[in-house]
């Protein structure tokens, strides 16, 4: 049925119009489905595309490396230089510690070094060492590969050429740090046995010491069979007619040695006078071993330093020296550290050149005013000849007659005193000849006119620091007797039995006195063993103070 409010022409209008909406829709939905698919298709393709262009590349590369065969030939040859450059400052630091920087060795390997790098840096290699994936010019790296070679053959020749100075060189280094440390043990061995040789030559045997003892002994037992208290001085012991002698010692055998060989060689042992000066602590020893037997006639006059009056701090200035307390100390501070500082002066440490005893010979005069001529002889010698010969020598008006010692540049006065002094310079010949003490003739009418005591005075008062000379007796004297020493033939006297072994037998034999100044006295037991028989027999082993003492040398 019909609506009648809808005609039925107007039906079929409204469905066409009606599908045809739908069919526009479905199409625009169809067109914009495809334009996606579309679009996102071509987006994934020139993705892909991408990716696998990439992927051809990077393959492309490693299969170049994999395939070119000049790059392992180019970093072999890389790896070469660089060796070489690291070999050539190993070289270079090893010349240096070996103290070669003055050498070319060193310039030329810095300057090897430097070549490898600039050779890697120049700009046609430069290329070469890059890291893109461009193939190695074949004609390029044969050019680097040339000059390479060229500069590790150069590097090789040059180590060859300087293995063998570098060798050289380590083994002077090594020898000189040898050299050094042994002459540090041999300089501290030399301290330490100069020490133990001061020690050695300053003890008194133990055959020595029983024999002072033996013979104080008997001397306190029989005092009026050795004693001159009272009694009237000999004559002879004043006569300036006769020969007089002055030994100064507080070595009671020693003494007794010095006086028995001279009289044994004397032709007129009875024309001889001895004037012996000990301390008092030794004069009653001293006394009874000169009174034992009567030395073939000759004099003996035994006598003590306190004897002579004059003798005191206030006139002798080595005396006042001695109240000082840095000079006391200087002497008996024998500690090793300080008493081997100086090693060259050592043995004037020993207390011994402080004795007044060792410093008797400059007072000569005064101790014995009526005689003119005397001859002091050291403790420390042994006379082999008759010696009144000395007293028929023309003394020329000098006052000292010694034997000199100098030889070459040897015992000159430059050795003994202190030349950067104003006064030592100025005063005398650092080149003049020295003499030696020990057995010194002396005019005491010269010394007495050229007033040689005063001039000794003025010079050890100078001298209370000890910036003259180093102490000990010898330099005063060369300093006293300056310009007033009579030289006398060497066969008088040879020196140097108590430290020198080379010393020729002909020149002893022909010696008139035979000297043992040095550390080895013959009395010691570190008397060298072939010149110690000419002192021990002129020791009385008949005594029996001797003998009970063991005195066996």
């Amino acid at each position: 049925m019909v609506n009648p409010r809808f005609p039925r022409s107007s039906i079929p209008t409204f469905t066409l119009l009606s599908s045809a909406i739908s069919t526009a829709f479905c199409i625009f939905f169809a067109l914009t489905f495809l334009f996606a698919t579309h679009s996102y298709a071509s987006h994934h393709t020139d993705s892909n595309a991408r990716a696998a262009h990439e992927f051809v590349s990077i393959r492309r590369s490693i299969l170049a490396l994999k395939t070119d065969p000049l790059k392992p030939r180019l970093d072999q040859l890389r790896k070469q230089a660089d060796d070489h450059r690291s070999l050539a400052l190993v070289y270079a630091s090893y010349a240096r510690k070996l103290k070669l920087e003055s050498s070319k060795l060193v310039r030329i390997f810095a300057e090897l070094s430097r070549n490898f790098v600039d050779l890697m840096n120049k700009p046609q290699y430069r290329p070469l060492f890059s890291n893109d994936a461009s193939p190695v010019d074949e004609l390029v790296l044969r050019q680097l590969e040339k000059e390479v070679k060229e500069r590790i053959k150069t590097t090789r020749q040059v180590i060859g050429d300087a293995k063998e100075s570098f060798d050289n060189q380590l083994k002077i280094q090594k020898l000189k740090d040898t050299i050094f440390a042994v002459n540090e043990q041999l300089t501290k061995a030399k301290k330490q046995g100069a020490f133990s040789s001061l020690i050695a030559a300053k003890s008194i045997p133990k055959s020595l010491h029983c024999l002072s003892m033996r013979l104080m002994e008997e001397r306190i037992a029989h005092p009026e069979k050795y004693s001159d208290e009272g009694k009237l001085t000999p004559p002879e012991v004043e006569d300036p007619k006769l020969y007089h002698y002055a030994l100064f010692s507080d070595n009671v055998l020693a003494a007794s040695v010095v006086v028995n060989s001279a009289m044994k060689n004397a032709k007129e042992p009875w024309k001889h006078v001895f004037h012996v000066v000990t301390d008092k602590m030794n004069l009653g020893a001293m006394q009874v071993m000169f009174k034992l037997k009567d030395y073939n006639g000759a004099h003996i006059e035994v006598k003590a330093v306190e004897d002579y009056k004059f003798l005191n701090s206030s006139y002798v200035p080595v005396l006042r020296q001695l109240e000082s307390a840095n000079l006391q100390r200087f002497y008996f501070e024998n500690k090793l550290e300080n008493a081997t500082k100086d090693t060259t002066n050592m043995k004037f440490r020993n207390p011994k050149y402080l004795s007044i005893l060792n410093h008797l010979r400059f007072y000569l005069p005064e101790m014995y005013p009526k005689l003119h001529k005397i001859l002091f002889l050291d403790d420390d010698i042994v006379v082999q000849k008759d010696l009144t010969g000395l007293w028929k020598i023309d003394m020329d008006g000098k006052v000292n007659g010694a034997v000199e010692t100098c030889f070459g540049s040897f015992h000159r006065y430059a050795q003994y005193m202190n030349f950067s002094h104003p006064l030592i310079k100025a005063k005398f010949n650092p080149k003049a000849c020295a003499w030696a003490y020990g057995m010194n003739f002396f005019d005491l009418d010269a010394w007495r006119r050229e007033k040689c005591t005063e001039e000794y005075h003025y010079w050890q008062n100078l001298n209370e620091n000890r910036t003259l000379w180093k102490l000990g007796t010898l330099p005063p004297g060369l300093i006293t007797y300056y310009s007033t020493t009579k030289p006398l033939d060497k066969s008088w006297h040879v020196l140097g039995l108590g430290y020198n072994p080379s010393i020729g037998m002909d020149e002893i034999k022909n010696a008139a006195v035979v000297h043992f100044n040095g550390n080895m006295k013959p009395w010691l037991d570190i008397a060298m063993t072939q010149f110690k028989p000419l002192w021990t027999k002129y020791v009385d082993y008949e005594l029996e103070f001797v003998q009970a003492c063991n005195c066996g040398f």
